[in-house]
């Protein structure tokens, strides 16, 4: 059984402006990781907000590294936090990473050594307002069909660029092909973890989930200062702030990371940095994933292009596949929460390849399980009350009277006490909660 280390400690970071370069280096107990992360070169690299938002991507990234062994101290060395920042990376750390620490049955609450020398960046007051008109957003992009319809949300208000992370050399099919839909310029970034980590296994590493849309976040700051961006626009809805479980009392949310209190710290810590950042926000914070369901369902230029499926996105191109394969949980709820809007045709030949889930019924505990009958998936999926109306919405369709697995799954939904009404679906069509949407993109 691995071992639980002893000190994971926060070395340095450096900037390289003529090769675009990010040099980020952490150690655990002894052994030295590093890892790279590249953008386009230029002079806006030496800047104070530049730096400030590298210093950012050092301090989420180190997550990967402590994932290691998670031993009970961080050291932060010569680089020192401010109040606002320590209290926001333990959160980061405790609620980012409380799915691995579930699954490994270990605690994660380390203690922070503060740095004890060196000097904060960003110590200067910066006015950040910018000049009424039209805005230049950078929208990190996924090809799913929450960031396809943030886009053409956020092109109608301002000029748009996507905004793609990717391994150095490599490209996702299920990226770039709805990428090329938009039409859009792409910012690219290349993240090269340490090689370490490619071999978890063989070095006795803990593994398990990061909170990977923060570093995500973080580098796609860094790259909306290096192109004149105003605003980072992200494609988190409101469902991905409801836990995935309780676990001794405390929430265990594997999409932390795109969550609202994530966001709201995010946002607070970008603003004390006293560099001119841009604003960091979720276009769709207040949205359900039924309201995207039903949005994305009149793009049909899309609908070809996408592809959420989970082994889209293997490291391993060798078992990469270029088609949904129907029958993980990302497929069976991005099928069933698009079931209520597009004609059942229209999904059959989505799935075309493997097969609609939703006519698969030996399907049938997965889809209980997104509606809360069964364990939820650790999977970026839908409140169970968003897919429970789903199940009902669909059901009722004319195309969907035959489908033997959808109506079994709607008439139970049905007989439970707490099933969703007509009104709680009408409710989940409309803004939920809060949002930051700034004023100008509104």
């Amino acid at each position: 059984m691995t071992k639980q280390g002893k000190v994971f400690r926060y070395e340095s970071f450096t900037t390289d402006a003529e090769r675009g370069l990010l040099t980020c280096a952490y150690s655990l107990d002894g052994r030295e990781f590093t890892e790279r992360v590249t953008l386009p070169p230029g002079p806006g690299w030496d800047t104070p907000a530049a730096q400030a938002a590298a210093r950012l991507v050092f301090l989420l990234s180190g997550v990967s590294y402590y994932k290691t062994a998670a031993p009970p101290v961080i050291d932060l060395g010569s680089n020192p936090l401010t109040p606002r920042e320590q209290h926001f990376l333990q959160d980061f750390y405790q609620h980012g990473l409380a799915e691995y620490a579930y699954r490994n049955a270990l605690t994660v609450a380390p203690d922070m050594i503060m740095g004890s020398s060196g000097q904060l960046l960003g110590v200067t007051t910066h006015d950040h307002e910018r000049s009424a008109g039209w805005h230049r957003a950078l929208v990190p992009f996924g090809g799913g069909i929450d960031s396809i319809v943030t886009v053409e949300e956020v092109r109608a208000r301002a000029d748009v660029a996507l905004f793609v992370v990717s391994r150095p050399g490599d490209t996702y099919a299920a990226i770039e092909q709805p990428a090329a839909v938009a039409g859009l310029p792409i910012v690219r970034a290349e993240r090269e973890i340490d090689p370490q980590l490619l071999r978890s296994a063989d070095n006795g590493f803990l593994n398990g989930h990061v909170p990977v849309t923060g570093i995500i976040s973080a580098i796609a700051v860094l790259a909306a200062v290096l192109d004149d961006r105003d605003a980072v626009v992200m494609s988190n809805e409101w469902s991905a702030s409801i836990p995935t479980l309780e676990f001794e009392g405390k929430p265990v949310n594997h999409q932390y990371s795109k969550s609202a209190d994530f966001e709201r710290a995010f946002r607070e810590v970008l603003a004390s940095t006293g560099a001119p950042m841009p604003e960091y926000f979720s276009w769709l914070r207040d949205r359900t994933e039924l309201w995207v369901g039903r949005e994305f369902g009149s793009l049909e230029k899309y609908h070809r292009s996408f592809r959420s499926c989970n082994k889209a996105f293997y490291a391993d191109e060798t078992r990469r596949l270029d088609h949904w394969c129907g029958r993980c949980d990302k497929c069976c709820f991005i099928d069933l929460i698009l079931a209520p809007f597009l004609p059942a045709a229209a999904l059959a030949e989505i799935f075309s390849v493997a097969g609609e889930p939703l006519r698969d019924s030996e399907l049938r505990e997965k889809f209980r399980g997104l509606l809360g009958a069964g364990a939820k998936p650790f999977e970026c999926v839908g409140e169970v009350n968003e897919c429970r109306a789903a199940a009902q919405l669909a059901a009722r369709r004319a195309d969907r009277a035959d489908n033997v697995l959808l109506q079994e799954l709607a008439a139970e939904v049905g007989a439970w006490p707490d099933a969703p009404s007509a009104a709680d679906a009408d409710a989940m069509l409309a803004p939920v909660g809060e949002n930051f949407v700034p004023a100008a993109y509104r």
